[in-house]
């Protein structure tokens, strides 16, 4: 036909009309997958609805803490207006929390949610990562002032500074007279005159430990310090630095120093070989009204020692004289006692350990002893999760230190050691050991949800509204 004679008829023609109800490969699997896809679709959601597993349409697990808020999302998720997505703000974390800023004068400020990440499952919302730390840390910049701390830290093991302890020029303040060394030594006299070997433990606790001390003297004898004295000492202890709630300094801390807990045993302070106790380990106005106590009720029982026998010094061919020391009042021969035992105390005993100021009162003035209570006053550290080491892995020069101004922390060399990066490492992120939060100014928070509105699944609905205008406020 030729090309003048073509109609659209005959072009029509021309047209298989059955071409679409031949079977055919792709036409097949078009229509195979578009039965099976969404029934696989549907399977796949209803295992899950089986499994109660809500990983489909959930961002995750909520943490132990939160667990109770996990089908109570409008708790944590406020609306906003003109908003499609509903995150979780920091008024919302703030209706339950109190979380002060770190420093005044920080000139960032993170949202409660950047740093404490949520549905991640059973991970502690306090184990924050390392970058919510550097974000700042890292290139540190304040406000106002200029900042007195590091400038560039990065990492525990990339910039982080030697503990300030432990730098160039520093000293412990302590004035207690302490050898270490003699104390470590084998075949020191006890307190029975046996040959004893002193430990760590002998003398450095933890707070929360009640265990007996091998060295320690009965509660409520006189040298002892009265229970007011050591829970006033414990005290200041623990309110050295305030610490997170979750945090207990009694178990965490090494405990303070007591002469009756750790010293009386090998170093009583006797005053006179008329008597067998002590003096009171306290203000030299306390042990004076005690020796002249003692010595009053004693010559009222024993009149006849006003006529004391006194040794005479001989010479060495003729025998050693006895004249009496005749007292004419039970006061006087109470004076020269008293002028004797303090004269021991002050010049020898109390000088073992004290520095003993002279004044011009007659009773010397015993300066503060200064043991520092805790040292890592920017960080925490806890004792009771190290036992798996030994006292002496970390504080290497104990058994040869000699002087009281020796620090004998460990540096951060030896911590890196243990915590460090990788697989083999102990946790070495900043949250270990440090806080962000400034809990010296936290304030109490009082919640607005109810208990039955957290709870109770049947009235979720009408606690929504509740909790939504309880965690705006």
């Amino acid at each position: 036909m030729s090309r003048a004679q073509r109609t659209t008829k005959s072009v029509a023609k021309r047209i298989d009309l059955s071409y679409f109800k031949r079977p055919h490969p792709l036409r097949t699997w078009r229509f195979v997958l578009s039965i099976l896809a969404p029934a696989a679709g549907l399977v796949w959601l209803a295992s899950y609805g089986v499994a109660r597993n809500d990983y489909v349409y959930s961002s995750g697990k909520m943490s132990p803490a939160h667990a109770v808020l996990a089908q109570k999302c409008f708790t944590c998720h406020v609306s906003r207006a003109a908003s499609f997505r509903e995150s979780a703000l920091d008024r919302a974390c703030l209706s339950c929390h109190d979380g002060p800023i770190h420093h005044s004068n920080q000139t960032f400020t993170p949202t409660c949610a950047s740093c404490h990440v949520e549905h991640r499952g059973q991970l502690r919302l306090a184990s924050t990562a390392e970058e919510s730390c550097t974000q700042c840390h890292a290139n540190l910049d304040t406000a106002g002032a200029p900042t007195s701390y590091a400038r560039h830290i990065s990492a525990f093991g990339a910039g982080h500074p030697e503990f300030a302890a432990l730098r160039p020029g520093f000293s412990d303040p302590g004035t207690i007279k302490l050898n270490h060394a003699v104390h470590l030594k084998a075949g020191l006299k006890g307190p029975h005159g046996e040959p004893v070997q002193l430990d760590c433990e002998d003398c450095h606790r933890a707070n929360q430990e009640n265990q007996s001390w091998p060295y320690s003297i009965a509660p409520g004898s006189p040298a002892g310090e009265t229970p007011k004295t050591v829970a006033g000492a414990v005290a200041s202890v623990s309110s050295v630095n305030i610490l997170p709630p979750s945090m207990n300094p009694a178990r965490a801390y090494m405990g303070p120093i007591f002469y009756s807990r750790q010293c009386a045993g090998c170093h009583p302070l006797l005053f006179d070989k008329r008597f067998a106790e002590s003096v009171p380990h306290d203000k030299p106005e306390v042990v004076h009204i005690y020796i002249e106590e003692r010595f009053r009720t004693y010559i009222a029982a024993h009149p006849e020692e006003l006529r004391e026998p006194v040794l005479r010094i001989a010479l060495p061919t003729k025998p050693v004289p006895v004249s009496p020391r005749i007292y004419k009042t039970p006061g006087e021969w109470v004076d020269a006692k008293v002028e004797d035992a303090e004269l021991l105390l002050w010049e020898k005993t109390c000088k073992q350990c004290h520095t003993v100021l002279k004044t011009n009162s007659g009773l010397p003035q015993i300066a503060e002893s200064r043991i520092t209570p805790r040292w890592f006053q920017h960080a925490m550290f806890d004792h009771s999760r190290h036992r798996l080491v030994n006292c002496e892995s970390c504080h290497t020069r104990s058994r040869t230190s000699q002087n009281t101004s020796d620090v004998l922390l460990p540096g951060i060399r030896i911590c890196e050691q243990c915590h460090h990066a990788g697989a083999t490492g102990a946790e070495s992120r900043c949250f270990e050991c440090h806080t962000y939060h400034n809990w010296r100014i936290q304030k109490e928070v009082t919640s607005h949800f109810r208990l039955a509105d957290l709870v109770h699944e049947d009235k979720q609905g009408a606690s929504q509204q509740d909790g939504s205008s309880g965690a705006a406020k």
